[in-house]
């Protein structure tokens, strides 16, 4: 018998607010004091939506950057995304009305993000999102990000439900990979604007009506 679905979780950048051009941007200014840059085809191959953390590591592993410049690099990349964050983000509807009424419908929600906690903090006050979700989760609250299944599998238990009692909403290869390996159904968008009451509900319906192998 195929369980009901009774919570939806989602990636954050991306998925609920159109931030990735942000990340790129912030951390592209703070290689830039160093003299290294990041194209944008390499960012949409290799390093969209991973933490800073992960992306420093590549660098250092692919370009020789000094690790010890790790900790500087990240600070300065903060900067950058939060100022971008409050110059940029904003409340948009089509993800308020959907949190709004999935909230309503009874789901539980939550966002998984692979940004650190204070990002995901501001940037879900300043879109007035935080008070649609049961919790968030961030990069600081989980050993291995996205694609190991850690931030999801740590969510569904938090919530204290099956794995295909959860629908995750992804837009990334990475996401889709963890979601999936946590054991949970998966919307994969390729935009921000497709992230709709109609596309989710839709979804949860495709999902329940699936008979498992």
């Amino acid at each position: 018998m195929t369980l009901k679905i009774k919570a939806v979780l989602f990636d954050m950048d991306g998925v609920l607010i159109d931030a990735r051009e942000w990340h790129y941007e912030a951390f592209n200014l703070a290689l830039a004091v160093f003299g290294l840059t990041i194209s944008r085809a390499d960012h949409l191959a290799s390093f969209d939506g991973l933490p800073t953390s992960k992306k420093l590591h590549m660098m250092s592993t692919e370009r020789g950057l000094p690790r010890q410049l790790h900790q500087l690099i990240g600070q300065i990349k903060q900067q950058h995304t939060e100022a971008l964050i409050y110059t940029h983000c904003r409340p948009q509807f089509a993800q308020q009305f959907a949190l709004a009424r999935l909230q309503d419908a009874g789901y539980r929600i939550a966002v998984c993000s692979n940004s650190i906690r204070s990002s995901v903090a501001m940037m879900l006050g300043r879109a007035d999102l935080l008070r649609y979700l049961d919790f968030f989760l961030s990069s600081e609250d989980i050993a291995l990000p996205r694609p190991a299944p850690d931030i999801y599998r740590a969510a569904i238990e938090r919530l204290g439900l099956a794995p295909a009692q959860c629908l995750v909403v992804e837009d990334n290869h990475n996401g889709v990979t963890a979601a999936r390996a946590a054991g949970a159904h998966v919307l994969q968008v390729a935009t921000v604007d497709e992230v709709r009451l109609d596309n989710i509900l839709a979804a949860i319906a495709r999902h329940e009506q699936e008979v498992p192998v």
